[in-house]
């Protein structure tokens, strides 16, 4: 099933969780094919907003529309890749036995795991039990999980913490790959030289949406050429909206 609109389309959405208002009004489209940093201090509403694309997440208000369709919506199964912070993957079970039974559940072709195996690098580990991994393999692992299908849409919490740099390099590579193919990435980061891999930006803060633009874009607003700063200067001077 084809979609010619947005990718993704949140609508005024709100989200209150508890006694706390975790997203506030957010709205933004997401283009097919492009590649999306959400950037934001901890606490900031990153998670509650990508758990409300994958559709796993109430809604106070406002809409989510995720390739033509309601947010969550079964057709959309293996349409899209969600990874979130914690490894979610079976750690009694080895990298190529994960990904095996993932891809039966998606009915993916066998030859899918060899494939996503090698996309994130764990051609030496793919008969090593998870357990066995440390924190950024399994991250890998659920990665490697998340692309199984080759999804219309990935969202990915932050996958390239507890990662040497060398490695998050070629992942971040790799999401550009993904990009350029037709897939749409929306990715968490609290690196902030990250933004510079991205092809547009938005910046949560306090459960809004302070900033959506081009990095380009939010230096020429801040007067700031270091992406760190140039969100400092948004968070302290608050300077929302559209750029």
């Amino acid at each position: 099933m084809m979609n010619s609109g947005p990718a993704v389309a949140v609508d005024r959405l709100t989200v209150v969780r508890g006694s706390t208002t975790a997203l506030r009004e957010v709205s933004f489209a997401l283009a097919p094919g492009t590649l999306t940093g959400l950037l934001g201090p901890s606490g900031a509403g990153k998670t509650t907003l990508m758990r409300a694309i994958v559709g796993v997440q109430l809604l106070r208000s406002g809409s989510v529309q995720v390739l033509g369709l309601a947010a969550g919506s079964a057709a959309l199964r293996d349409r899209v890749g969600y990874v979130t912070q914690d490894p979610s993957v079976y750690a009694d079970l080895t990298v190529r036995q994960n990904l095996q039974y993932f891809s039966r559940i998606l009915h993916t072709p066998a030859a899918d795991v060899a494939r996503v195996i090698s996309q994130v690098e764990l051609d030496g580990q793919a008969d090593q039990v998870v357990a066995t991994l440390s924190g950024g393999e399994r991250s890998r692992v659920s990665l490697a999980a998340a692309l199984l299908g080759s999804p219309q849409l990935l969202v990915l919490d932050e996958p390239t913490v507890g990662l040497d740099p060398v490695l998050r390099r070629d992942l971040w590579t790799l999401f550009g790959q993904l990009a350029q193919s037709g897939v749409t990435l929306l990715v968490s980061s609290h690196v902030m030289d990250e933004a510079t891999r991205c092809d547009r930006l938005l910046l949560l803060r306090d459960g809004g949406l302070l900033a959506d633009g081009t990095l380009a874009e939010l230096q020429a607003r801040t007067g700031q050429s270091d992406p760190e700063q140039v969100f400092l200067h948004l968070i302290d001077h608050g300077l929302g909206g559209a750029a």
